[in-house]
């Protein structure tokens, strides 16, 4: 059976239709390639950034010490630093005090007082990914004497 020409144009244009459609699906799939690559870099950056906020917070809590014990006493900010091994993560802490507490349970009386204090730290990576974390402290320090209002390190705390 012979065919005629229509008929061979057909075939030509039914192949072009679907090599065009083969061709956006082949796209549509790199541009999402593409979208889901770029929304696991930002989730490793907000990661990142919130690793630097911890990290801020466990630097911080030993400068406790040198922090004054003065009802009021404005916040002592630390940063940015940046983390080692890492130039593009880096945290600020703010540090102050809040109060003291007494008549601890399981204590004697009067003997030991709780220092109350309150640690915020802000990580940040790139592509502006930031953290915010805040952190209580309570330090158990012995009242009376000269020590009374601040406290030392003692036995293996607050390294």
């Amino acid at each position: 059976m012979l065919k005629t020409p229509r008929q061979k144009g057909a075939a030509l244009v039914i192949g072009l239709i679907l090599l065009m459609i083969l061709t956006l699906l082949a796209f549509t799939g790199i541009s999402g390639s593409i979208t889901e690559l770029a929304m696991a870099n930002n989730e490793q950056f907000q990661r990142n950034a919130s690793q630097a906020a911890t990290a801020g917070i466990e630097r911080a809590i030993p400068q406790l010490a040198a922090l004054p014990t003065t009802p009021g006493a404005a916040a002592v900010v630390a940063g940015p630093t940046p983390l080692p091994g890492s130039p593009d993560d880096r945290y600020t802490t703010r540090s102050r005090y809040v109060g003291e507490e007494h008549n601890l349970p399981q204590s004697s009386t009067d003997k030991f007082i709780g220092l109350h204090f309150v640690i915020d730290s802000d990580g940040q990576s790139v592509r502006n990914a930031r953290e915010s974390q805040t952190q209580g402290v309570m330090v158990i320090s012995a009242t009376g004497g000269a020590g009374e209002g601040s406290f030392g390190k003692v036995g293996a705390g607050l390294e």
